[in-house]
């Protein structure tokens, strides 16, 4: 089966689930992982500015989309040709059955499985002794920051972290007076790419507050990704435990 996916982290997934180069024929720019199999997949645009000739041109017997990542309309464009699965992933049940699905689709149900079972065991040992109530930014210019209704929150929930922005939805502004009841304030690597700079930014404003940077990734690319960030977790749990004593 030939597919073109159009959400990044299910094209990792699917590498992941042990299909190639053969079989994965599209992509978009921002589909990065594993580098040494999507560098030989043809890039069909970005995420959000589809390049629809160039996927038909591919003739794929499947598009993998996503309902926040993708643009309807191109979307629905593509589906008047094409058999599409739109994929939408909230919470980590909603990441269970997308494995399930991808494992069921291309035959790889055992090695989904193996996947989901190494994510709830690194969830479920990623674990803070007491909530920390956390901030997580994902872009500056305007502050922005997540709700509850999010991926990224529920992943932030599992490991024990409050999200102080738990009664507001999908991706609100925010200004630098609304952080003041944060412990942590999480500045994330993605989409928009913080680095030292902006923690010094903040630390001005916030000079007694623990403020960081977080791989974006390992907490918001849904699928496969989450098995692979085991230590990752651990290490940023022990900075925080650090910071509790």
């Amino acid at each position: 089966m030939k597919v073109v996916s159009l959400v990044p982290s299910i094209t990792e997934a699917l590498f992941d689930l042990g299909l190639t180069e053969n079989e994965v024929i599209g992509r978009t720019k921002f589909c990065i992982h594993p580098e040494n199999k999507v560098k030989n997949v043809a890039v069909i645009g970005g995420t959000k500015n589809i390049n629809i000739d160039k996927i038909r041109a591919l003739q794929p017997d499947l598009i993998l989309a996503n309902k926040e990542e993708n643009i309807k309309e191109q979307v629905e464009a593509l589906m008047d040709d094409f058999k599409v699965l739109v994929t939408n992933v909230e919470t980590i049940e909603d990441n269970y059955y997308l494995l399930k699905t991808l494992g069921n689709t291309f035959n790889k149900e055992e090695r989904a499985q193996q996947f989901n079972l190494k994510i709830y065991d690194i969830l479920e040992q990623a674990k803070l002794d007491a909530p920390v109530k956390a901030a997580y930014l994902i872009w500056k210019n305007p502050y922005m920051t997540i709700g509850a209704d999010t991926f990224i929150h529920k992943i932030l929930a599992e490991i024990g972290f409050e999200n102080i922005f738990k009664d507001r939805t999908r991706y609100p502004e925010i200004q630098m007076d609304d952080l003041a009841d944060a412990e942590v304030i999480m500045l994330s690597s993605e989409p928009f790419p913080f680095k030292e700079k902006h923690i010094e930014e903040m630390s001005a404003f916030y000079p007694d507050k623990k403020i960081m940077i977080v791989d974006g990734e390992a907490f918001s690319w849904y699928g496969t990704h989450i098995a692979k960030c085991e230590d990752y977790f651990k290490e940023l749990l022990a900075e925080i435990h650090a910071m509790q004593r």
